[in-house]
């Protein structure tokens, strides 16, 4: 998508440092659900679906228009 992680910051409403502070998590993010679910909004509105359980076998894929 070649953001940037102010970008996602900018879009999301997160702030860049919570968004460094998830990025250096092992796993699946522990974390304040609504920023979780502002974060998983942006990415699925630009066109990323989530696919998998994000325990056991975690994947992405891109719609296409």
């Amino acid at each position: 998508m070649g953001w940037k992680g102010s970008d996602l910051a900018e879009k999301s409403g997160v702030g860049l440092t919570t968004l460094r502070r998830y990025e250096l998590q092992d796993g699946v993010t522990k974390g304040n659900r609504s920023v979780l679910k502002a974060i998983q909004d942006c990415f699925e509105e630009a066109g990323i679906v989530f696919t998998g359980d994000p325990e056991t076998n975690p994947g992405v894929a891109i719609k296409k228009s």
